[in-house]
């Protein structure tokens, strides 16, 4: 996650100072682009596809093609719904003031109609391409997502552990998009899906502990400004996250090489930055170690877990 540009030109002009109407439609484009958190959302859509990977190896590509562009449209949705509810904390914040919303480039009312429009065709989407269940906990993540870790996040320093919740259901979005139903499996990729946000949000927090502060948000860097209280989150949830990893090594739903030891090797890794951030009297750079860990963690252990399901089976 790298802030926003402050110098970011929301318009491109001529040398009369007048944008010319293809990059005027350009720049609307990119800032409804922006609106959804592309990469944000991007992860969303990733970690569906695993869990419908990891349940349907057969791959129905109906369903697939539903899981894909159900949950872009859906997690385009829950970023623009969150940015409209959050609209005027963005401006007090250096790392988002120069959002669509904020800036005033796009509109409160059009950002609302932008995001419940996908939120509706996401759901659509899943509940006739895939099924009824999918589209009920793609609505679940919504709803808890925007209603209830959105306003949490000015009310208590737990909000990054409840809102880790949301942030885990797309794997099981994926899950019953293909089995109509929710499996052990499924479950395993929601808990490590929940245990490895806690790090990375943690060190998120130490970073932009003072950017949190100007808006309101109650984190648990401003609840103990020594850090050790993100640290030990972080310590007992990378933990968590080596165990959980494994345990489909232990029921046969994966192999042990490679899957089993690339989860413990980099688990532990991830592991040993967080207690390196818990117990550094200067904790910057190790809470930019623990982040650059954390978004190199989940993409290599997510691919092998694929690759190696789809060869086991």
């Amino acid at each position: 996650m790298s802030l926003p540009s402050t110098n970011h030109p929301r318009v491109a002009t001529s040398g009369s100072h007048i944008a010319s109407n293809d990059d005027a439609r350009s720049s609307v484009l990119g800032e409804y682009w922006e609106l959804t958190k592309p990469r944000l959302s991007m992860l969303s859509v990733i970690t569906a596809v695993v869990g419908y990977l990891a349940a349907d190896p057969n791959k129905n590509l109906l369903a697939l093609a539903s899981v894909l562009i159900g949950t872009s449209f859906a997690a385009g949705a829950a970023g623009a719904l969150n940015q409209y509810l959050e609209r005027e904390v963005d401006k007090r914040m250096a790392r988002t003031r120069n959002r669509p919303l904020p800036a005033g480039v796009i509109s409160p009312e059009r950002a609302l109609l932008f995001g419940m429009t996908l939120a509706f065709l996401g759901t659509l989407i899943l509940w006739f391409g895939a099924n009824p269940l999918s589209a009920a906990l793609v609505l679940v993540t919504l709803f808890s997502y925007l209603l209830v870790y959105t306003p949490l996040k000015q009310i208590t320093s737990w909000n990054t552990i409840i809102g880790a919740v949301p942030g885990a259901l797309p794997p099981l979005v994926g899950w019953a998009a293909a089995r109509d139903s929710l499996g052990a499996l499924g479950w395993v990729l929601f808990g490590i899906l929940f245990c490895w946000q806690i790090p990375h949000f943690m060190a998120i927090a130490w970073t932009y502990r003072k950017d949190y502060a100007d808006g309101g948000f109650v984190m648990a860097t401003k609840t103990d400004p020594s850090g050790r209280s993100a640290g030990y989150q972080s310590i007992a949830f990378a933990a968590l996250l080596v165990a959980i990893s494994v345990v489909p090594c232990f029921y046969g739903y994966n192999n042990w090489l490679p899957y089993g030891i690339v989860a413990v090797i980099t688990g532990g890794w991830y592991l040993w930055l967080s207690i390196r951030f818990t117990f550094a009297e200067k904790k910057e750079k190790p809470a930019r170690k623990l982040f650059f860990a954390s978004i190199s963690y989940l993409p290599l252990v997510l691919a092998v877990f694929v690759v190696d399901r789809l060869f086991l089976i």
